[in-house]
């Protein structure tokens, strides 16, 4: 009997059709007399909003004071109104199918939420009492703290904690942004009058920044919150001081000894730039290239061709004052000079040979779909929002996106790659058994050991 050969649909891989237009929907942005600035942007695919409430201050603003003090508040603030308990939060959240979420980072602090637009009254209205009559229960503040206490237990035993926590006061030393967490001590030593003091300075209207996304007319929205959040006092809102950072001439190597680890992690990481340095999407397209996308060099080099890891990663991290380039890898104990001698590889082939167009085309293409994606959501499109409004950026910066990228060369890429990929001045943060991997460290650079113990 004959054998039948089937087609292989894989033989031919379809082109890319062209890329369809955004349509940008009617933006509306004022501030309203105490200082909140309000964006809405009205999107009625489906009855629902999303929203954020953006306060510019986080964990460096108290970092001198209590590391992680805006965590811990941000998060005992969803626990009680003057008006709400806990428990009645949860039953108005229920009964309006809402949710809402708080948070905080090194620069800002958030009070997340969503739910369908009929109820939008009532949903604002619990966001309003918990940005400025939140109640801090004493009794969920120990339990967030016992919990903060147990997080921070199972993070100092995790390499890629100690990685972060490590490169951070490399890179920022004096700097708030050097800490990424308290120690266990210090949680312990807050009080619950730190965490009042801490709102009442930093949550104001005169420092936050409204973003609501949704199935409404912008008109009638902007009338609610001025109506809900009109009264809301405001206060003047202290500076975080901004110190000089440490300077490197030449490479070091920062091991943090965890011993009989089974594997190490790796970071590689330099001084960059913010998001409103005029270099930043030079940067975000090399970083693509480099290891940033799926199909990067360094993903196709240490990964698919080598094996040493699975999922290596490099970023450009922009904070408000300062940014950083790193490069992220778990790899097996015996590979750890292999793997650093192809990130550095892949760093200076970045510095030295201009990318092919194919290539070039290629991440062009990956940056602009990913943005894309972005905006299919309220979510994705609040997010976008804040990215430009939180960091004081054009007007039309998302309209413009596309083809701002579109437009950038294999030069635009190769001058960002030699300008903030410092290769020469990298500092190397290794994670692991000092007895496996202290001799492969020590061909990269001085070798500065710590204890994984938090200092």
């Amino acid at each position: 009997m004959a054998t039948v050969q089937m087609p292989n649909p894989f033989a031919q891989v379809p082109s890319l059709g062209p890329e369809r237009p955004v349509v940008w929907p009617a933006r509306t942005h004022r501030k309203l007399a105490n200082g909140l600035e309000v964006v809405l942007v009205e999107s009625h695919t489906i009855p629902k909003f999303t929203g954020e409430l953006y306060f510019r201050s986080g964990n460096a603003a108290a970092a001198a004071k209590a590391p992680g003090l805006a965590e811990i508040t941000a998060t005992v603030v969803r626990t009680g109104t003057e008006k709400r308990s806990s428990r009645q939060i949860e039953e108005d959240l229920r009964r309006i199918g809402a949710d809402v979420g708080t948070s905080a980072g090194a620069d800002t602090s958030a009070i997340g939420f969503n739910g369908l637009t009929e109820f939008s009254t009532d949903l604002l209205e619990l966001v309003a009492e918990l940005a400025h009559q939140a109640s801090f229960p004493a009794d969920e503040f120990e339990r967030e703290r016992r919990q903060m206490i147990e997080g921070l237990r199972i993070a100092r035993t995790t390499p890629s904690f100690l990685a972060s926590e490590r490169m951070r006061r490399v890179l920022f030393g004096a700097h708030p942004y050097a800490i990424i967490a308290p120690t266990e001590t210090q949680v312990k030593e807050y009080r619950l009058g730190q965490l009042v003091e801490y709102y009442r300075a930093y949550y104001t209207p005169s420092n936050a920044l409204l973003i609501a996304v949704g199935d409404f007319a912008s008109l009638q929205m902007m009338e609610q919150i001025e109506r809900i959040f009109g009264s809301w006092k405001a206060a003047t809102v202290p500076v975080v001081p901004d110190t000089t950072l440490p300077e490197f001439h030449g490479r070091r190597v920062h091991l943090v000894h965890l011993p009989e680890s089974v594997q190490t992690q790796l970071v590689v990481a330099n001084h960059a730039i913010t998001r409103k340095h005029p270099d930043w999407l030079r940067l975000a397209l090399a970083n693509s290239i480099y290891g940033g996308a799926f199909n990067s060099r360094l993903i196709i080099n240490i990964r698919e061709q080598k094996g040493y890891t699975y999922s290596p990663r490099s970023g450009v991290h922009a904070l408000r004052q300062h940014g950083y380039f790193s490069v992220n890898a778990a790899v097996r104990n015996d590979v750890v000079a292999a793997s650093l001698t192809e990130i550095f590889y892949e760093i200076d082939r970045m510095r030295s040979v201009a990318v092919a167009e194919d290539e070039l085309s290629d991440a062009r293409t990956y940056m602009s779909g990913v943005f894309s994606l972005g905006l299919a959501t309220q979510d994705g499109l609040a997010s976008q929002l804040s990215t430009v409004y939180l960091n004081e950026l054009p007007e039309s910066e998302l309209e413009t996106y596309r083809q701002r990228v579109r437009a950038l060369s294999a030069a635009d890429v190769l001058a960002a790659a030699r300008a903030f990929f410092d290769s020469a001045n990298a500092q190397i943060i290794v994670v692991g058994d000092r007895g496996q991997i202290g001799d492969q460290a020590g061909l990269f650079g001085e070798v500065t050991e710590y204890s994984a113990e938090p200092e």
